[in-house]
């Protein structure tokens, strides 16, 4: 189904000031770049930065909010006769992804972030995944609440996010091979749910 006009051209912009951010922070560093100049060469006003993001900081988290939003519709176009996992790992990587991006915007945060923040964006993230992997599991027929199949509902979207997540920072960390490379984090997700299936079961 197509998205609304509206929406995909808040998209574009989101990219474009992704995509502007990441080359100033690169040249000149994150704390020598202004929201003013991000804005000025996404080719959009002050106004419409501060519209889309609250600080230029979280310009480098951004990628992580894309990921979601992309990652709930795939999810909701899987077949419901393909498992859970599989379903989540073509969903996670059915993002057109920028490999110089992705890995770049990775350094960065590594580099200009504080560790301790780095970590509760990442959880909140992957609590967020965790949510969008339980509204999938219960959107044809919820169980109701405060029931065994509620709680195995919720364990296992939770239990899948934090493999997810696990793998990437594995990745982040360098994975095994040293390298930082979407195929390197596809093989790492991959490898993680395949971990998680064997732990808890064919049956999901």
């Amino acid at each position: 189904m197509p998205r609304p006009a509206q929406t995909a051209r808040s998209e574009r912009t989101r990219e474009a000031l992704r995509r502007a951010a990441l080359v100033r922070f690169l040249a000149q560093g994150v704390e020598d770049t202004s929201a003013e100049q991000i804005a000025a060469d996404a080719g959009v006003s002050l106004r419409t930065f501060y519209r889309h993001f609250a600080s230029k900081h979280d310009l480098l988290f951004a990628d992580y909010d894309a990921g979601l939003h992309w990652f709930r519709a795939a999810l909701s176009a899987r077949s419901p006769d393909e498992s859970l996992i599989d379903a989540v790992h073509s969903a996670i990587m059915a993002r057109p992804y920028d490999d110089w991006a992705v890995t770049q915007t990775a350094l960065l945060r590594a580099k200009e972030i504080e560790p301790g923040r780095i970590v509760r964006h990442m959880r909140q993230v992957e609590a967020e995944l965790a949510e969008a992997i339980e509204e999938h599991l219960t959107k044809e027929d919820p169980p109701a609440p405060g029931t065994d199949q509620r709680m195995h509902i919720t364990v296992t979207a939770r239990c899948i996010a934090a493999a997810v997540f696990g793998a990437m920072e594995v990745w982040m960390l360098g994975g095994e091979n040293g390298e930082r490379s979407l195929p390197e984090l596809a093989r790492l997700c991959r490898a993680a749910l395949e971990s998680l299936r064997r732990g808890i079961g064919d049956g999901v």
